[in-house]
């Protein structure tokens, strides 16, 4: 069963869901924006050392906390690490009242017909089970699309919601996302086939289950309000998908009912060599503006 108080906080709580969720492919460029070059370490355990290092500021900061901040999606190996002396899903809704969700694809196929699938994910289920053990409300999955092409994006949204009524089944929130590329040429065409294929989707779903829905900013404001009040759609999420934050937080507050799960645009700005006092400021005040832009 899901955790009601979890549901209720990510249902009707006020703020946005972080995502601290980088993984192998995405973590160098993650620490050298933090002011860590790769030249620092020499292997990928130092790498992941020092990425939940840094995660673990982020989250044990007095700047993070459930009042503006209703979620955060984790990495697996973070999931599978401590932070405050214990588990990070744990540590993040027990002492933080922030509900925890794990990033659970294995990253992008080749691009076929104008999209990238989701890689194959063995041992998903046993990964499910790990997670709900843990304490973790829900689990995050990322596709990408480039083109309008209709095949390509109604086989993002088959596989998307093929994996998400597994996920389900493990009594588990999946958060599905179906990235637009930002820079697509064909980026409202594609909008309009993934809306369209999204709620053909959601008629499969189970009377009495729901998903989450993360997406990129639509050039169209207010787009997306279809599904930010389907019954089946607990809630819609915007990824900042390589907008600065200003121009996030600015494309997200046009977009009513959508609240933020940003990743860079949550970090921009904070280095490993701030003191701890300029690191929560510079936190605070990105935590702040993206707050003020979810619930606009």
């Amino acid at each position: 069963m899901v955790n009601q108080e979890q549901l209720n906080k990510i249902a009707a709580g006020n703020g946005f869901i972080a995502a601290l969720d980088q993984s192998g492919g995405s973590t160098p460029k993650a620490l050298r924006l933090y002011g860590i070059e790769e030249s620092t370490y020499s292997s990928e355990d130092e790498m992941f050392d020092l990425v939940h290092q840094m995660r673990s500021r982020i989250v044990t900061s007095p700047a993070f906390s459930g009042e503006r901040i209703i979620g955060a999606i984790l990495f697996e190996m973070t999931m599978d690490r401590e932070i405050g002396g214990k588990g990070s899903a744990a540590y993040l809704w027990q002492d933080k009242g922030v509900v925890p969700f794990l990033k659970v694809d294995k990253g992008l196929a080749d691009d076929a017909d104008g999209v990238q699938l989701m890689k194959p994910m063995p041992g998903l289920d046993e990964l499910l089970e790990r997670a709900k053990g843990k304490g973790v409300f829900g689990t995050k999955m990322r596709s990408v699309i480039k083109l309008g092409n209709a095949a390509g994006v109604g086989a993002v949204v088959g596989q998307q919601f093929e994996v998400g009524r597994q996920i389900l089944g493990h009594g588990l929130v999946p958060i599905i996302e179906p990235e637009i590329d930002i820079k697509s040429p064909e980026k409202a065409q594609a909008e309009g086939l993934l809306k369209d294929g999204i709620l053909a989707a959601l008629a499969d779903i189970a009377e009495g289950q729901q998903v989450m829905l993360k997406l990129t900013l639509p050039e169209a404001d207010g787009f997306y309000t279809e599904l930010v009040e389907h019954p089946k759609v607990l809630k819609v999420v915007a990824l900042s998908g390589g907008y600065t934050r200003d121009e996030a937080n600015a494309r997200l507050a046009r977009n009513p009912g959508v609240v933020a799960s940003f990743s860079r645009a949550l970090t921009e700005g904070l280095t490993a060599q701030q003191t701890d006092d300029e690191f929560n400021a510079m936190l605070d005040g990105s935590i702040q503006s993206i707050y003020e832009a979810s619930i606009a």
